[in-house]
């Protein structure tokens, strides 16, 4: 029960601090919002860029809430294999916290689950957990397209409404 109530908390302080940053024009709307195709296309250039310019340049680039890496309601964010955030798009003040015991509302470990299949499959899918919509700032099912790049994930969701 602690751990689920953490894990509320923190989605509720990330969006707390992170204020409208990805709410772009025109977001919000209905069919606006990012699709299956579209994450899988940034997580495509976010992976791409990393293996051009390195980590850190990458990063910093990610990082820029105003950049191409934030669109709508999807944003790029990259964890090592700890779950730690190396790089995140919508908020700053998650990048460095160590995110693996990160509980949605059911209490599903989505952080630990994501590395988990890491280890294993280069490229995935990971549905249905439940996090706190930037946009409607509700809880909605979200689904994490994520690809392995070195010994990081870098990871881009879209809300589903149900």
């Amino acid at each position: 029960m602690k751990a689920l109530f953490l894990g509320v908390a923190l989605c509720s302080v990330v969006l707390a601090s992170a204020g409208p940053a990805v709410a772009k024009e025109g977001s919000g709307a209905k069919g606006k919002r990012g699709t299956h195709a579209e994450a899988e296309t940034m997580v495509r250039k976010a992976v791409a860029l990393i293996k051009a310019k390195g980590q850190d340049k990458a990063f910093a680039e990610i990082d820029n809430p105003k950049g191409p890496f934030v669109d709508r309601d999807m944003y790029i964010s990259v964890f090592d294999m700890n779950g730690v955030c190396r790089s995140h798009g919508y908020n700053a003040k998650m990048i460095g916290k160590n995110m693996l015991d990160l509980k949605d509302p059911d209490g599903r470990p989505m952080v630990k689950e994501r590395v988990e299949l890491a280890k294993t499959q280069d490229k995935f899918w990971q549905r249905g957990y439940k996090f706190v919509d930037p946009l409607t700032k509700t809880i909605m099912r979200k689904d994490m397209y994520v690809e392995k790049v070195g010994e990081v994930v870098v990871c881009c969701g879209v809300f589903q409404d149900e």
